[in-house]
């Protein structure tokens, strides 16, 4: 175990007592946001992200020991198990350079040298590999038997159990792995009889690069062409080299010997070792482009669920159309549906007329203070339509993205939300509140149908999920949740919660009333006292008994606070409110042998912004007014624009128009950008310059201004 935590300390350049006390506190039940937030002294201050990379590098070697026990054991029963092999295997602390060493030895169906040593060809395989003796036809004919009666067929049974061992030989399977990883080329070509239906892979019908200068979002594309059949994909290397490397290393006769050891030599190269070396290395790519693909992902992701809020106004949400019509919803402040109407603005002069007093009504009778459009089919049209009207000055109008909307508006949690409603009016509501609190409203969706990710579909499932579950997680609680209007869906996310505490939270507030202090919490049926201390400093109470329930204080440090102000002679409101917080001195004198003075500090920040929202004001955008659709554009023209998802290779900005234009990472900066995400990130406002325009291919070359 010593091992265990030096091996993490050397790798995430940390101390083992981090290491250490970061691994007990998981293991006695405490959550990621939690030991990074409220335990900084036992961890010495570890983020979110190396908290969870400490407790993902001890799973890792946990498994990895108890694959190799497994391994170690299988070979064993195999009776091959050499002392090279087996400090080879102890020795490692890489998972795929295990799998490659196991491989050979892998529980299969039976080779033809499996066979050939069967019919008792073992003996003869080892004469010919010592390539010491003249091989004669008297010795070839000892082994004549049955499925190997000639000497042809015993010469060919010797050459497959050599052919096997060849493959087996490690130094040789590593130097192939090393030349095919730092020299090969990935290779593709198109299946010729399904080029028609291939065309959006032409850039790769005839493709050949560096497979180690290959970045991960062209790998994918490869791989996912060949997953559908329409291309073949490989990697190239000089062939002749690395078998005359062999050669050289197992042939020491130039006799018969020499000659079928030669031979054994090209078929286990052809057969066995490069096939299955070529997919340990592709499968390795796969894995480095996944890990890329999400890392862009999970990034997009948080921006986008970090997007400033409008707040509590009430909201009309308008879901766009032309046929069939204009969905509207009037929320209150706080995201209810007050109600809901359907407007034709784009039909006749009569129906625009009646859909101008609808709105009109709408706003005035409940106080709209906000307009959120759909930015969907029909949006520019209704946009224009609606800025047109003469309506308040203090109602805003807003684009809002529509992705995920209409797999929202039919999941299974709409229906629970809305079950008398139709699914288009979901689909507004949903647009309405993600104005209103983006992260609270998209963590109904799956974040795979939000519209943020880069081949999400070729990736790693479980990987790509565990990732964005993570994502979200942090996200929630890093902004904190107002218990009294939090639905189940956001609850579950919080540190020590989950579907079934949520919900019995929920279930509390309906029959109880709101919540008027956050130690009330442990009178929700199954909430203990370990859910309590995990969820407690991440929930908001506002206006509630005690001002410090709006706070990122944890509970089990209000006493410190009362402490603070009780040396001040003051009330904990007073003190906070006129801030007389900033005239401690000698912070030390507050610490204890639980908090020191990171926890102080941190107290410290919060009291100076209660219930202050980390993610900032949402404010009021508008795109160019004369360009509704991509044959408005022209070169050289200057618009503003919103990042909608963020890739290694550049970043996608939504115009207003249905398609979206393209920066690409060499036209984001005047300087070498290594990473789009150092320049822009979801949801940011930029200024943008039309380069290139493709009508046909619907095709937009942005630079960044």
């Amino acid at each position: 175990m010593d091992d265990h935590l030096k091996m993490i300390s050397s790798l995430l350049q940390i101390a083992v007592w981090q290491v250490s006390n970061t691994i007990q506190l998981a293991e006695d039940g405490a959550t990621i946001p939690f030991i990074s937030r409220y335990r900084k002294e036992k961890t010495g201050n570890l983020d979110e992200v190396l908290v969870q990379q400490v407790l993902q590098e001890d799973k890792r070697l946990k498994e990895l020991y108890e694959r190799k026990v497994y391994i170690l054991e299988t070979i064993k029963q195999q009776n091959k198990l050499s002392s090279s092999l087996e400090k080879a295997i102890q020795e490692c602390y890489d998972t795929k350079l295990l799998e490659e060493l196991y491989a050979p030895y892998k529980k299969k169906k039976a080779t033809r040298g499996d066979m050939a040593k069967t019919a008792g060809l073992e003996p003869l395989a080892k004469f010919i590999m010592a390539q010491k003796q003249v091989l004669t036809d008297q010795i070839l004919q000892k082994y004549h038997c049955e499925g190997y009666q000639d000497n042809i067929a015993v010469i060919q049974g010797a050459k497959d159990i050599i052919a096997e061992w060849i493959n087996e030989h490690l130094n040789s399977r590593e130097k192939l792995k090393n030349i095919l990883q730092r020299s090969g080329l990935i290779t593709s070509k198109v299946v010729k009889s399904k080029k028609d239906i291939a065309e959006k892979y032409q850039d790769y019908f005839e493709f050949a690069e560096p497979i180690k200068k290959c970045p991960s979002h062209r790998f994918l594309a490869i791989m996912r062409g060949a997953n559908e059949g329409l291309l073949t994909v490989g990697i190239s290397i000089d062939d002749d080299q690395f078998k005359s490397d062999l050669y050289r290393l197992f042939i020491r006769s130039n006799d018969d010997n020499g000659d079928i050891v030669q031979k054994a030599i090209d078929d286990a190269y052809k057969r066995l070792m490069f096939p299955s070396i070529e997919s340990s290395v592709l499968n390795d790519f796969k894995a480095k482009a996944d890990t890329a693909a999400i890392q862009v992902f999970s990034q997009n992701l948080r921006q986008l669920l970090l997007a400033p809020p409008l707040g509590t106004k009430a909201t009309l949400a308008i879901d766009p159309g032309f046929r069939t019509g204009c969905k509207l919803a009037a929320l209150d402040s706080n995201g209810n549906l007050i109600q809901s109407e359907t407007i034709y603005p784009h039909s006749s002069n009569l129906d625009a007329m009646q859909a101008i007093k609808t709105i009109k009504y709408l706003v005035e009778n409940h106080q709209i203070k906000a307009i959120a459009i759909g930015n969907g089919t029909a949006s520019r049209e209704t946009e224009s339509f609606i800025r047109k009207m003469t309506l308040p000055e203090d109602v805003k109008v807003y684009m809002v993205s529509e992705s995920g909307a209409s797999i929202y508006s039919a999941s299974e949690t709409a229906r629970e939300e809305f079950p008398e409603l139709d699914i288009t009016i979901r689909g507004a509501i949903s647009i309405g509140r993600r104005l209103m609190d983006p992260l609270s409203e998209l963590v109904k969706i799956d974040p795979k149908s939000i519209g943020v990710g880069q081949y999400q579909h070729d990736v790693n499932s479980s990987q790509l999920k565990e990732s964005l579950d993570q994502t979200v997680i942090s996200c929630v609680n890093s902004v904190g949740v107002n218990l009294n209007t939090a639905s189940n869906h956001v609850l579950q996310y919080i540190a020590g919660l989950g579907p079934s505490l949520a919900r019995n939270i929920v279930e509390y507030r309906k029959e109880n009333g709101n919540f008027t202090a956050i130690s009330e919490l442990t009178k929700v049926p199954r909430l203990g006292q370990k859910a309590y201390e995990q969820c407690a400093g991440f929930l908001r109470i506002k206006q509630g008994k005690n001002i410090l329930d709006d706070t990122g204080i944890h509970p089990e440090t209000y006493s410190i606070v009362e402490k603070m102000a009780s040396t001040m002679q003051t009330s904990i409101q007073d003190f906070i409110k006129t801030k007389k917080f900033k005239n401690i001195e000698n912070l030390e004198k507050f610490t204890d042998e639980n908090f020191g003075l990171l926890t102080l500090k941190d107290i410290l920040k919060e009291l100076d912004k209660p219930g202050l929202d980390p993610r900032g004001e949402n404010s009021a955008f508008a795109f160019d007014k004369s360009v509704q659709t991509i044959s408005d554009l022209y070169l050289g023209q200057k618009l503003p624009g919103i990042i909608n998802n963020v890739t290694d290779f550049g970043a996608f900005v939504d115009l207003g128009i249905k398609e979206s234009g393209l920066i690409h990472i060499s036209k984001m900066s005047n300087t070498f950008v290594s990473n789009p995400h150092q320049i822009v990130k979801v949801s940011q406002e930029v200024q943008v310059e039309i380069i290139d325009i493709d009508t046909e291919r619907k095709r937009i070359q942005l630079k960044l201004l």
